[in-house]
């Protein structure tokens, strides 16, 4: 800028010299200005891959279904063999579950095993199939692909922290409750924020397709929603104040304090939701009630010997009150599949 200064100054002094119209310094094309970019207002880091943010009360709650919970398939006096003939063939159990979910199902980056209290109990169905609690084949799955990898023959059932609900009940059939758990917030410790009636005004995370956002939806009307796809997103999306809060079932939200000394799980339980196994829903082409007996058989002899109450403890008692699981609730056998 400054050598075109020069030469402009160069040329005027010598146009003073010669005659006027031998001269004319208004023929030489004017600079142009650098084009104007909109300045980028929001500060900080880009959000998560693939997050958005929806606005405090554009979309309505839907209420919870008044439904009653179908229930599963009660246990029979018949071997693993009888029951699930193809899988004790194949030698090995394929369970779909979290690669991130700390202290539920989650790899080690240390030794690359997967871990975690929802992973013990898919050992335990295994051992039970097998004696061997080691036969199982981790397939990593997304929330949003559960039932897509269930009837598509990918996995033999899902272990990954999906609430029994009657709207699932249309898309899966589950097991009983392997866990109960309390939806609550998590925050930073020194945000002053104690429940979620302070969060109006902010913004909460949830991940798409969960029970989650329908919970803030109707908790937390005023409060923007940082919707992404893990949940680990939305920890790091809290840690770099992209979030205020993360509103989650307790269980989860524990896997995240773990990481991160700096928050805390606050305020008082929203909701009440219970996780089950889930497996394709029976049909004559694909008979899973074999499957779901051979499950739930599993889950009453783990609630009955202490095994279940031993691997609750070594995952998420620093963390919670172990919680009572609900009986489970099982269908008349003479109902259609």
């Amino acid at each position: 800028m400054r050598r075109t200064r020069l030469v402009l100054a160069a040329l005027t002094c010598a146009c003073a010299a010669l005659p006027l119209a031998s001269c004319d310094v208004r023929s030489t094309p004017p600079l142009e200005a650098p084009a104007e970019r909109p300045l980028d207002s929001r500060p900080g880091p880009p959000l998560p891959e693939g997050a958005k943010v929806e606005k405090a009360g554009s979309t309505a709650a839907q209420r919870a279904s008044e439904e009653e919970i179908k229930g599963s398939y009660r246990p029979d006096d018949k071997k693993a063999k009888e029951r699930v003939p193809d899988i004790v063939k194949r030698g090995r159990l394929i369970v779909g579950v979290d690669r991130s979910n700390n202290l539920m199902s989650y790899r080690d980056a240390a030794s690359g095993d997967v871990r975690g209290f929802e992973v013990d109990i898919a050992r335990e169905i295994a051992r039970d199939i097998f004696g061997d609690p080691n036969k199982v084949d981790f397939r990593f799955i997304e929330s949003s692909d559960r039932v897509d990898a269930l009837n598509s023959g990918a996995v033999d059932m899902i272990v990954r922290t999906m609430t029994i609900s009657p709207e699932r009940e249309r898309d899966v059939a589950f097991s009983i409750p392997y866990m109960s758990t309390q939806t609550r917030m998590l925050v930073l410790t020194n945000s002053g924020i104690k429940s979620v009636k302070d969060a109006a005004g902010k913004t909460l995370c949830g991940v798409g397709a969960s029970t989650a956002l329908e919970t803030i939806r109707e908790h937390a009307p005023k409060s923007d929603i940082l919707v992404t796809r893990s949940w680990g997103d939305c920890l790091m999306a809290l840690q770099l104040n992209q979030a205020d809060g993360i509103v989650v079932d307790d269980a989860l939200l524990s896997g995240m304090a773990a990481q991160d000394s700096y928050t805390s799980i606050v305020g008082e339980p929203l909701e009440t939701e219970n996780y089950g196994v889930a497996v394709r829903r029976p049909s004559k082409q694909h008979d899973t009630r074999p499957l779901l007996r051979q499950v739930n058989s599993t889950l009453e002899r783990i609630r009955r010997d202490g095994t279940w109450s031993s691997i609750f403890e070594e995952w998420l008692g620093a963390y919670l009150e172990e919680p009572t699981l609900p009986a489970g609730k099982y269908i008349e056998e003479d109902a259609k599949p």
